[in-house]
This record gives structure tokens, C-alpha cells and sequence, in this order.
């Protein structure tokens, strides 16, 4: 965790210099971590482009310029958010990087009076459903086939 004290979240800003450096580390991230099929690799500067979209990254202690991991979240409604993403590169795992990336993406929520915030895991990436039941986050339910046929995921949700 030491690592993770470190290390800074921020806030993607569109319009700073280094954005386009940031999403280009962020986009390569995402086609290593997840499938093709449900990876936002391809249609990453789409979901930047929406008005009630946000994404946070965290940098490694090691190198302030390198991306750790990123969260990105929905406001889908007035009273309801949802976290999209997050991942953490796997060398900067366990160290903290996706705690804080939560964390941080909950008070985001939590500022803008959001009620509940919702996400999707697969119940086989068990270090990221403990990280969310560590943080308060609880199942609501199983949703079949959710990202593939015979791959389900857990619905889960945390009330503010």
C-alpha cells in the first residue's frame, strides 16, 4: 500500500497537454486487461465525449507519469452512478492503486448527492470483487451470460 500513498489520483482534464498521452496509456491498458468483446478500447474517445461520464487515473509512485490504473464512471441518472472501468496495470497491483481509484470515484459520486453506485464484476476476478465488498459494496444480484454466453456477473451496488 505504500506504493498507493504515493501516488496521485487525478482527473482526466480534456483539454491539458498531457490528456492525450494519458488516454493513449489508458486505451493501451484496456485492450491488455479485458476481451476484445468487452473492452472500451475502440470506443474510449466516445465515452470521454459524454456529458455525464468521468474518468479518474491513478499514477505509479515510481513514475508520476505513468498510468496505474483508471476508473470511469457514469451519472446515469440525478440519483444513480455507475463504474463502468477499473482496472489496474498488473505490475502496479496490490499496491493499493485500485482502492484509492474506488474510493475516489465514490466521492465523486458521493459530491454530486448520487444515492446509489452500481457495477458489474465477473465472479471469477475474485481479488476485484473482494476489493468491492471491502469498500461496502454488495451483490444485488447474478446476471446470466452478462458478458458472454455462460459468463455471468454480479450486479453489485453500494447506497450513500
Amino acid at each position: 500500500m505504500a506504493a498507493a500513498a504515493a501516488a496521485a489520483i487525478l482527473e482526466l482534464e480534456p483539454s491539458h497537454e498531457r490528456a492525450g498521452r494519458v488516454i493513449e496509456d489508458i486505451v493501451r491498458l484496456e485492450r491488455r486487461i479485458f476481451p476484445k468483446h468487452e473492452s472500451l478500447a475502440r470506443s474510449f474517445h466516445d465515452e470521454l465525449k459524454r456529458r455525464n461520464t468521468g474518468l479518474i487515473y491513478s499514477t505509479s509512485g515510481a513514475d508520476a507519469d505513468e498510468v496505474a490504473g483508471y476508473a470511469m464512471y457514469t451519472f446515469n441518472t440525478s440519483l444513480c452512478a455507475t463504474i463502468t472501468k477499473l482496472a489496474v496495470k498488473e505490475n502496479c497491483r496490490r499496491q493499493g492503486h485500485g482502492e484509492a481509484l474506488l474510493a475516489a470515484a465514490v466521492e465523486r459520486c458521493r459530491r454530486r448527492r448520487v444515492q446509489r453506485v452500481s457495477l458489474h464484476v465477473d465472479p471469477e476476478r475474485t481479488a476485484a470483487v473482494a476489493l468491492y465488498r471491502k469498500a461496502g459494496f454488495q451483490v444485488d444480484a447474478t446476471v446470466q451470460d452478462y458478458y458472454a454466453p455462460k459468463r455471468n456477473a454480479y450486479r453489485m451496488y453500494i447506497d450513500l
